[in-house]
């Protein structure tokens, strides 16, 4: 049975939304289920293949008791962690910039066995790109290597950390063995409390979206479609009408268009709780009165959702001032080019484009399916490197 309940000031906690981010292999997965105690990888080829497609949720309510930190609800809870798994694997980086997007800080996971592979260093780029302001790394596997090894490992990963991140935390860990899992606790309730614009109008942004109908489901027993995502701002209510642009891709007169949904919120979750009304924070989800197939296989995700009238017509083209890293996957990033292709992160929406106009420090790109951008969103700009997406830079839409 899901308990409803009405949040009020003095119910909510800080909520903080955190990412698992690292390269393949590398126990992200396993880490998330030890720290929060859900198995996020619930699509069946992630079961079969072992790896992260889609972005996984999972959320713990973090206590403080005498001085330890735990999920037990032991002590006074102090935070609402919400953490998004990321795929690690290259070809899945773009889901990976679109769960960095919704997100405060991050875990990067590297295992001290493997050390830091060309995943970690791009995964590292893409929270530089996102402007992720805190970072935690997790040295896992800890228990399958010798002293000499790990000691080899923690001075790689600090100098990868260098001056950007230079005080995150390095913590050894093995999940396996659940050793040391209390000091990520540790290291997640030392980190601020995240100021979130409440006031204005709410904007959600759509990471996911889905049919959460089983076989069999009666028709007065069927939900919607669902939106996962977060808020950027603003408070959302049940029983809210909702415009979602830039909508679904219809055709109409011979021609494709993308056309805007209306629809009404029948039920809002915070994490997996039943609530009248939301806030920004944490990973969150709105039940539409659309029909369920609307949502199916992630169709809606990268489309944002607001009272009618509030969000701008989506766009076609974007402007930048942007700048590249100096290499990836160990070779130097070459400058762009007018009329080459990108893939741009933007929000939880991915784009691409082609180049029309171009300066060393300015960008205007022309897309080919509409966007919405908001003037000083942070974009990430991937180019093609032997038939994949590698990220190359990061921007501001102006």
């Amino acid at each position: 049975m899901v308990v409803k309940k009405t949040l009020v000031s003095s119910d909510v906690l800080p909520v903080l939304n955190v990412a698992i981010v690292g390269h393949i292999d590398h126990g992200k997965t396993t880490l998330l289920q030890k720290v929060s105690g859900k198995w996020t990888d619930t699509h069946s080829e992630e079961l079969k293949r072992g790896i992260t497609i889609k972005l996984g949720y999972a959320d713990i309510i973090l206590s403080e008791d005498n001085g330890s930190y735990n999920r037990a609800g032991k002590g006074t809870p102090i935070k609402h962690v919400s953490f998004v798994d990321a795929p690690g694997h290259e070809m899945l980086m773009a889901t990976m910039l679109s769960g960095a997007a919704i997100v405060d800080a991050a875990i990067l996971v590297v295992s001290a066995k493997e050390g830091i592979q060309p995943q970690t260093r791009e995964h590292f780029m893409a929270l530089q790109a996102k402007r992720i302001p805190y970072v935690i790394v997790v040295q896992n596997k800890i228990d399958l290597v010798q002293k000499e090894q790990a000691l080899a490992n923690y001075a790689e990963i600090k100098t990868l950390l260098g001056k950007t991140y230079a005080s995150a935390p390095v913590i050894p860990v093995s999940a396996q063995q659940e050793v040391l899992i209390d000091e990520i606790y540790r290291a997640l309730a030392e980190i601020p409390s995240i100021v979130r614009p409440v006031g204005g109008d709410p904007v959600f942004l759509v990471a996911r979206s889905f049919d959460v109908n089983k076989p069999g489901a009666t028709p007065e027993k069927l939900a919607g479609a669902v939106l996962g995502g977060t808020l950027r701002s603003g408070t959302l209510v049940v029983g809210q009408k909702l415009e979602i642009k830039p909508g679904i891709l219809v055709k109409e007169a011979n021609q494709y268009h993308y056309k805007a949904l209306t629809t009404t919120v029948r039920k809002l979750f915070n994490g997996s709780t039943s609530v009248d009304s939301l806030t920004p924070g944490g990973s969150m989800s709105i039940e539409t009165t659309l029909d369920m197939s609307l949502a199916k296989n992630d169709a809606l995700a990268g489309c944002l959702a607001a009272p009618p009238g509030i969000l701008p017509d989506a766009q076609t083209s974007v402007k930048l001032a942007y700048s590249l890293f100096p290499s990836s996957a160990g070779k130097v990033i070459e400058p762009l080019k007018a009329s080459e292709m990108v893939l741009l992160s933007v929000g939880t929406s991915m784009a691409v484009g082609i180049i029309k106009r171009l300066t060393a420090t300015n960008a205007e790109v022309t897309l080919k399916i509409p966007t919405i951008v908001f003037k000083g969103d942070n974009v990430a700009i991937s180019r093609q490197v032997a038939g994949h997406w590698r990220l190359v830079g990061y921007g501001t839409a102006i």
